[in-house]
């Protein structure tokens, strides 16, 4: 948090406005309260102006009455300063306001001298009167405080409102797919945070075009070496037509099955960096079932030569909105990785329904099966699992992998019953 641009500035806003707050506050409380006991003091000095030779003894009997509602601690006296009660005072006290304590209790005291000699004293609590000032200066600030709590709430939602742009963009690489390496959009952040991301535009477009170069040239030399590998295998043909000794014989089967495993490696690198390179594709509505259909066509021979029982096991009418090419690509290395690792008279079921309403295809043989702790990797390019003496390349499920992520799929490899692997794609 201590890193947090975001909390920095708010917590350096925040402990500004609280810092004037607190300064207005006791500012405005003083006053307050000085105000307060100068409006006290002179409510004092009218009183003691209005009482005259004539209304003294009048006034005085009517001070010492309990008036109902009012506050005893805030109760005025008045007396001349000669009587011992109910306030003892030394006669030698100069007329005006001041303070003294009588029995221990602070006063405050306005004295006055009649025109006949009298000497009068209008008293009030020291208490009372501070009380009154208190809660008058309170009044004043608590509107502070509350402006203060006011403030910190809006600071903390401008903040916030001001960063969300940031938090947007963010969100948004986070979600990027991993082939999508275009420009980011600057239009809604501010000018500050502008040239971080024309540096990062920059850094994207060299990535961009480095990973373009590198795809390139595994496509161009997948491409390349097509064509002698077409020379090769013609040649290895024709060869197998003339009369062979058998130890040759066996040499030569050995060359057509490492041709064709190298014919395949290379179909499926340039079929691998076609799906690299395509950032875009039509999608169309497609039949799940269509798909299937397609698919067993073109491995059914491959099947009947393991004796592998195939089908599929739902009759559900799914349909999937995406690339038509790369949806059948998809499930074509599902079941050409099944029908390998499938030992002989094995099986393998197609499936596909809707869950939560999303469309799934499920692939499950009765092979192998993959380890728990292995099923992160094979999707890697050219990762094979040890132990295992399939003829492949390692690149089926890393082409599952880069069309799930780009039609947005999630796929789960679990355990099939009693044995085997079951591959679920949920689009």
């Amino acid at each position: 948090m201590t890193r947090s641009l975001q909390f920095r500035l708010s917590a350096w806003l925040s402990a500004l406005i609280v810092v004037i707050a607190a300064a207005g506050g006791v500012i405005a409380f003083k006053t307050a309260f000085h105000e307060a006991n100068e409006l006290q003091d002179g409510q004092l000095k009218q009183i003691a102006a209005l009482v005259t030779p004539r209304t003294l003894a009048v006034m005085e009997r009517e001070a010492l009455a309990d008036v109902g509602g009012a506050d005893p601690e805030s109760k005025l006296i008045i007396q001349t300063i000669a009587e011992p009660r109910p306030l003892s005072l030394a006669p030698g006290l100069p007329d005006g306001l001041q303070n003294t304590i009588v029995d221990g209790t602070p006063w405050r005291l306005a004295i006055n001298t009649l025109d006949d000699g009298t000497r009068v004293v209008i008293g009030q609590k020291t208490a009372g009167r501070d009380e009154i000032a208190r809660n008058g200066a309170l009044a004043t600030v608590m509107p502070f405080a509350a402006l203060a709590l006011v403030l910190l709430a809006a600071l903390h939602l401008i903040v916030r409102r001001m960063f969300r742009p940031l938090a947007a963009l963010s969100a948004g690489l986070d979600t990027r797919p991993e082939h999508d390496l275009s420009a980011l959009s600057g239009d809604a952040l501010p000018s500050e945070i502008a040239p971080f991301v024309v540096a990062i535009n920059r850094l994207l477009a060299r990535v961009e075009a480095s990973v373009a170069l590198q795809r390139r040239f595994v496509a161009d030399a997948a491409h390349e070496l097509r064509s002698p590998l077409t020379a090769l295998s013609l040649q290895a043909e024709r060869l197998s037509a003339s009369d062979l000794p058998d130890s040759a014989r066996a040499k030569l089967d050995a060359l057509r099955r490492g041709l064709a495993r190298t014919r395949s490696l290379l179909h499926q690198l340039l079929t691998l960096a076609r799906l690299q390179q395509r950032t875009d594709a039509d999608t169309a509505q497609l039949r799940v079932q269509e798909v299937f259909r397609n698919v067993l066509e073109d491995l059914m021979p491959l099947a009947e030569a393991k004796d592998i029982d195939i089908g599929v096991s739902s009759d559900d009418d799914v349909f999937i909105h995406a690339p038509q090419a790369d949806l059948t690509i998809l499930v074509k290395n599902l079941v050409d990785n099944a029908i390998r690792y499938t030992p002989p008279g094995g099986r393998v079921d197609l499936a596909t329904g809707v869950a939560n309403k999303r469309p799934w295809i499920r692939i499950e043989d009765s092979g192998p099966g993959i380890a728990p702790e292995e099923r992160a990797r094979v999707f890697d390019p050219f990762y094979r699992v040890l132990g295992s003496d399939v003829d492949g390349s390692g690149l089926g499920l890393s082409i599952v992998g880069t069309i799930a992520a780009r039609m947005g799929a999630k796929v789960e490899l679990a355990d099939a019953a009693p044995r085997g692997l079951v591959v679920t794609v949920t689009v």
